[in-house]
Order: C-alpha cells, then structure tokens, then sequence
C-alpha cells in the first residue's frame, strides 16, 4: 500500500503529530501489554508452591503462555490490513485485561494452564506496534522505529521482573497472604491495560492522512477485497521463502527472548540460590537492556542501508544471529553469579538487536501485504518460543544444558538470513526512496529530542 506523508525523523518530545502518537501510544500498549503477558513469571517460586507444580507443569505453563500467540499473530497482521491497527488494538487491550486479572481465580494446574494460554494472546500486540509504526514513518528511519517501539515495549520483560516482586510484597504489607498476594497483584498489569486501550482510540489513527476508513472513502486506500483481501494478502506473504526464513530468524531471537523472560528468575533464583526480589531484580536486567539495544539493532540496519541497500540489511541481521548465539553459549557455562551477569547483559544486547535487525527488513519484503509478512515473522517468535520451552520442561535436563543446546541451535540456523535476497529492482526502488527521504530533511539525525 502506498501511505503518503511519512514522517522521516522521530521526534521523540513531540506529541502532537499523528505519526508520534501512534509511536508513543504503540510501544507503551507493547509494553503493558508484555507486562501483562510475562507479570506471573517473576512470581512463579509462590505460585508453584501454592499450586503444588512439578517443572514439567511449570514448563507446559511457559509453552502455553506463547503458544496462543502464534495463531493470534497470524490473524492479527491480517486484522491490521483490513481494519486499521487503531482498532486492532484497542480490541485486543480492551479483550486481553479480561484474562490478566482473571488468572487470580486459578486453583489448580489446569485452571492456572488455560488462565496462561489466554493471556498469550496479548502477545500479538508486538506485531500491531511494527505495523503502526511502519505506516508512519518513512525509509530511513522505519528500522529505527520500529525496533524503538517494538523495544521499549519488550522493556515491559524487564520491568515486570523487577516491579511485580515489589507489588507482590506491597500486597502483602496490606496484610493478605503469600497465596492470595500473587493474584492480587496481577489485578495491577489487567487495569492499566484496560485504560491504555481506550487511549489507543482517542488518541491514535491508523495512518498519517487519516484512518483507513477515511481513506478508503477518498480512494486513497484499496478497498479490503478481492486481491487486497485478507485471504490474498496472506497467501501472497505465506507463498514468499523469505517470510518463512524471517519466520525462524525471529524465532531465534525474539523466541530466545521469550523464553528466558519466563525462566531468568527461577533460574537465579534456584542456580545461585537467591531471593524472589534479587533473583527477579538480576532477571529483569536482561529486559532492561531494551531500553537501546533493540532500538541499536534498527539503528545498525538504517545504517547498513545507507551503505549497502538492502543487502546490508540483511548483512548486520547475520552478524547479530551469530554473535548472539555465542554469547547464549558462553552464558549456559558461567558458574560465578558476577560473570553470570555480565555475559546476560552481553547476549541480551544481541539478543535484542537481532530483533529490531529483523524487523529493519521485513517492512521491504512486501508492501502490499504488510500486515500479513508483519504477522507471520512475529508468529515465529513464538514458534521459537514454544520449541525452546520444550528444552526447560523436561526433568533430564537441567536449565544450564537446555540453555546450552539453544545456544547452538541459534549458530546453526543464522544461515537461513542467506535466503532472504532482493531483485535489482527492488534494491534501486529502496536506495531511491531512502534517498528521497533523506534529502527532504538534510543533515538531521534519525532520532530528535524536539
């Protein structure tokens, strides 16, 4: 689709154009929505001894918090084509605080099972915040949007690690117990969300003219039918090898992400034996490095376009890969709690930069099906997720090993980046509209303070 008037800065103390909001709005509806999405995991110590969870119960809970996702993803970026994101959104904020405040009613594994699976629907929301930002920016710095947005949403990771032990201990100075505490304080994350999705109305449109209603009326925008179609526009992306090999680089990397947000704090607080509150403050961190280091992946990939088209693009996505999977190597062999630390931080700042690699390539992958490439790539996520959950679940393996083989799995297959190539056409379109949307705001960096 051909959206007009993208914005070629970010201007991130601006409030009042339409593309800022939707970048504002976007990525902090990521980010509740991920704070609800991963809230009971910091708390996972109490809830298993409430609830009497074996790790392969706890380890069917993680597969079950992302396995949802991934149908909801694909669904989802096919929503956004046809609806608009500002829609998408508020229905999925307003609907997916129902099952967050809802899991304080599980009593036992199966309830506390499919309390996770619905929740893991919220976690389509990422692929929404990539569509909307992807609409309102333009060539030379969408991968910088769109990894921003999309990291300081994946910051909910982090800071859901650190603040929900603190909410959990606040309930308890109200003077309710242990088992009661962790249900309370997942009410917190529900309500916030329920708010932020009638925010996302008021205050967002679809795109920078206007909503998609409004331009499909004035012929600016095909209608939703046909070979625009939601059917179309999936079969067009499902029927590109690039998608699917984006589909498991982003499940190398955000799957990765994933899954160590559901295990960091157990894994701290069992392997070093710590508190809930060190074990979920050190776990947090990893979420943390989200505040730069995704938004640096899209920083690298603008960059590497600017020299090498779209081909560089694809060059600094490998490199992440590779770099990436040695630091998850390193990491399964640290012993010493200090060394543990750093080699997290490490592998989460290429873990992260990885993810916004990716998504510098996918809005050029195929324009007209946006929603649908959007909503597959971020599907893989979870697949990765899901498969690496299976790691962590099994008895006869410990933590260290499973992290060790996920290490190696990345390293092996990095390769499938060489699959994901672009016509010469292509590559002149692009290099002309990066061009083009430099020279209308010379000299200005990609990211502003005004």
């Amino acid at each position: 689709m051909d959206i007009r008037n993208k914005a070629n800065r970010i201007r991130l103390f601006n409030f009042s154009t339409p593309q800022m909001r939707a970048f504002h709005f976007s990525w902090f509806a990521f980010h509740i929505c991920f704070f609800g999405w991963f809230g009971i995991a910091p708390l996972m110590a109490i809830v298993r001894e409430d609830l009497s969870l074996t790790q392969t119960q706890i380890g069917n809970t993680i597969i079950a918090s992302v396995a949802i996702t991934v149908i909801v993803r694909l669904a989802i970026g096919v929503l956004c084509d046809r609806i608009g994101p500002r829609k998408t959104y508020t229905g999925l904020l307003l609907l997916g605080a129902i099952p967050v405040m809802g899991i304080g009613l599980a009593d036992s594994f199966e309830t506390f099972l499919l309390a996770r699976l619905a929740i893991g629907a919220i976690g389509a929301s990422f692929v929404i915040t990539q569509y909307h930002t992807s609409m309102m920016f333009a060539p030379n710095v969408v991968g910088t949007a769109n990894a921003t947005s999309a990291g300081w949403g994946n910051l909910g990771g982090g800071t859901t690690q650190i603040l929900m032990p603190l909410i959990f201990s606040g309930m308890l100075m109200l003077g309710v117990n242990e088992a009661f505490g962790w249900r309370l304080a997942m009410m917190v994350p529900g309500v916030v969300m329920f708010f932020t999705g009638i925010g996302y109305w008021f205050f967002t449109q679809d795109a920078p003219n206007g909503n998609f209603s409004d331009l499909r009326a004035r012929g600016e925008l095909p209608e939703a039918s046909g070979e625009n179609g939601a059917a179309q526009s999936f079969l067009a992306a499902a029927k590109d090898i690039r998608v699917w090999a984006l589909f498991v680089v982003y499940g190398l990397c955000f799957g990765v992400e994933l899954t160590i947000n559901n295990i960091a704090a157990i894994y701290f607080f069992d392997k070093f034996d710590l508190t809930l509150a060190m074990a979920g403050l050190i776990a947090g961190l990893f979420g943390l490095m989200n505040i730069f280091a995704r938004t640096l992946g899209g920083v690298f990939s603008d960059l590497f376009a600017k020299q090498g088209g779209l081909k560089g693009r694809v060059r600094w996505l490998f490199i992440a890969l590779v770099c990436e999977g040695i630091a998850l190597v390193a990491f399964s062999q640290m012993h010493v709690l200090s060394l543990a630390i750093g080699i997290m931080l490490v592998f989460s700042l290429f873990v992260q930069m990885a993810e916004g690699a990716t998504y510098g390539v996918v809005p050029f992958i195929n324009k007209k099906a946006l929603g649908a490439v959007a909503g597959i790539v971020g599907a893989g996520g979870n697949v990765g997720a899901v498969g690496a959950a299976f790691l962590f679940r099994s008895e006869s393996l410990t933590y260290q090993q499973g992290l060790f083989y996920l290490g190696l799995t990345v390293l092996v297959l990095a390769s499938c980046v060489l699959l994901v190539r672009f016509s010469d056409a292509t590559e002149a379109e692009e290099a002309k509209a990066y061009s083009d949307a430099v020279g209308d705001d010379v000299g200005a960096g990609a990211l502003s303070l005004r």
